[in-house]
């Protein structure tokens, strides 16, 4: 398999005014409208996430680095358990450029194996633990780890991969073991409540195991992998140009593909996050980990930008309001990004129940559309600030935010961020640029920007374009202060719950049910912002078909966010003179029907 190994773009760093011809905003003037405080220009790291690491550990030895239901880590702490599981996977045959696969909710061993993977030099490949045998065999076999660090109620799963996939070994990972001793013997009290939370963090006893696996691989448990002591310290260290991260990102059609974020990238959308937000005091802010770590959103905003300004990070396996209320109790928030219906949920379920938010003085939305009904309740629960931010994967993620201050504009995804040059374009033709205020398709430049798709040239060479231009796929228009606004998507992506879907990876499943002669999936607009899934089916003539055992299929097929919310079945698809399905058709006389 031929892999990629072009290098991320410089982007803006060290270029300040770095332009091409017709380039409209080669002087980026959107800087005059950050917040106070907010540089226009930004001196990056040099190092790699390793060293960003390290030196949080040297600074912040004592202070409080994870917390897991109470539980609490130190940065000292946590930098000999990366050590000592750095130490395990190099004794399981880990080593530079290796891919290892994390299947995990947030939580401690999260962070850990995370981390320590990076020290080797090797690279983390997030995943869903939620995803199901299928989805986990596509990735697998796409980006080939031979080890993967797994939840272990997603053990089974991973164990039903084929021989092919060239996986390995299997290290299992409890959740009930990182949390305080109270909260471990609640757990095993013989009452409803605590079987049924403890069902939900760990497999229960006598759980059945499921068909026998297709090949044998052994399946360690955590604590032996820290068995090994801690890493010698001539151990070879990653560079800020080496691959750090695999995130898999929803294609267009077909099968999710792998974004490869480096070192640079990382760090480089960490330090620009730290800049948007001056009034954050480092080694003091609590920073909430209710968005999870295996989406690009939560991997940045959450475990990176938290870990290097010496936040305590507080982790939640899943976003639960009764949780997030309780930790806020002992440890408040500071710092939340989320989104828009998790901050709707939280300032309800705060203010029915008499806590106070105002801890809270920065929170930053993304992956979907903020109503402005949403920031007016939150920050008149808080008193603090909620912006919306916009990015993808391939920007590691976030590339534009609303500034924290009075120049923000609702409505408006915000300006480019430090070191970060945008062109809108038009999408036929992009060495023709839009002038300001008609739409076209954005292009984004940055440090942020990702190296290439893992194994895919043709569609590299398509979405990163000579000076280092990424093609969003997103039409925009940018007003006279540079304040963009998302117009439509080229790519056709439905977002829903934050996450990103593809048409195509649906379609391919529901056209597997018996009864199906063609099938088209749309998102349609939330009230409340995002979208839901929808798919359209017309039946093979003479066939019916039943939307719920549709459904259920569905379900033993996809993770719960791709499954359809309905299933509407139609007498034909709009085509065009040239036979393609008009999904845009589709999807308004559905929504038309309501």
């Amino acid at each position: 398999m031929k892999r990629i190994t072009r290098k991320a773009s410089d982007g803006g760093a060290g270029q300040r005014g770095a332009s091409q011809p017709g380039q409209p905003w080669s002087e980026r003037p959107w800087t005059s409208s950050y917040g106070p405080g907010v540089p226009a220009d930004l001196e990056l790291p040099k190092g790699s996430l390793v060293d960003l690491l390290d030196q949080s550990v040297r600074r912040y030895g004592s202070k409080t680095a994870l917390e897991f239901f109470g539980a609490r880590t130190s940065y000292r702490e946590l930098g000999k358990l990366i050590s000592r599981a750095a130490s395990g996977l190099k004794k399981l045959g880990v080593k530079a450029g290796d891919r290892v696969a994390l299947v995990m909710p947030n939580c401690p061993q999260h962070v850990i194996a995370f981390h320590a993977v990076l020290r080797l030099g090797a690279v983390v490949v997030e995943h869903n633990p939620l995803y199901t045998d299928r989805e986990l065999r596509h990735l697998f076999e796409d980006h080939g780890a031979a080890v993967a660090i797994v939840w272990d109620k997603a053990v089974e799963r991973v164990r039903q991969l084929p021989a092919d996939v060239g996986l390995r070994t299997i290290v299992s990972v409890e959740l009930i073991p990182a949390m305080p001793l109270p909260q471990r013997l609640a757990l095993k009290l013989p009452i409803p409540a605590a079987r049924k939370a403890r069902a939900a963090l760990t497999v229960g006893r006598g759980e059945p195991r499921g068909r026998p696996a297709p090949v044998v691989r052994p399946v360690l448990p955590w604590r032996q992998l820290l068995e090994a002591g801690e890493l010698k310290k001539k151990q070879p260290r990653p560079t800020a140009r080496d691959l750090a991260v695999l995130q898999y990102t929803s294609g267009t059609t077909g099968l999710p593909k792998g974004a490869m974020l480096t070192h640079a990238n990382l760090q480089a959308n960490a330090a620009q996050g730290r800049a948007w937000v001056p009034g954050l005091k480092d080694g003091r802010e609590t920073v909430y980990a209710v968005l999870p770590m295996f989406h690009a959103y939560g991997l940045t905003l959450c475990m990176t930008f938290a870990l290097s300004i010496g936040a305590k990070l507080v982790l939640f396996p899943k976003f639960d309001v009764d949780l997030v209320l309780k930790a806020h109790r002992k440890s408040p928030a500071t710092f939340l990004p989320a989104v828009p219906p998790i901050y709707d949920r939280l300032a309800a379920a705060a203010a029915e129940r008499g806590i106070g938010l105002e801890s809270i003085r920065f929170s930053i939305s993304g992956a979907m559309n903020l109503p402005t009904a949403t920031v007016e309740t939150w920050e008149r629960a808080t008193g603090g600030h909620l912006i919306e931010g916009y990015g993808l994967t391939e920007t590691s993620p976030i590339a534009i935010g609303n500034p924290f201050g009075p120049s923000r504009k609702p409505g408006t995804v915000g300006v480019p961020f430090p070191l970060t040059d945008i062109r809108v374009v038009d999408p036929k033709n992009v060495a023709l640029d839009r002038a300001p205020g008609e739409e076209g398709e954005l292009l984004i430049r940055g440090p942020q920007v990702f190296a290439g798709y893992w194994n895919r040239p043709e569609e590299t060479e398509d979405s990163l374009l000579d000076g280092g231009w990424f093609r969003t796929g997103d039409i925009v228009s940018v007003d006279d202060d540079c304040f963009v606004t998302i117009r439509d998507r080229i790519k056709e992506l439905i977002v829903t719950g934050g996450f990103n879907v593809s048409p195509g990876e649906v379609e391919d499943v529901i056209a597997t049910f018996p009864g199906v002669a063609e099938v088209s999936v749309v998102g349609l607009p939330r009230p409340g912002g995002g979208e839901d899934v929808v798919a359209a089916v017309v039946p093979i003539p003479g066939s019916t078909i039943d939307p719920d055992a549709l459904l259920a299929f569905a379900r033993e097929q996809l993770t719960a966010y791709k499954v359809p919310r309905r299933v509407v079945v139609l007498d034909s698809l709009p085509r065009s003179l040239i036979g393609k399905v008009l999904r845009r058709e589709i999807r308004d006389n559905l929504a038309a029907r309501g």
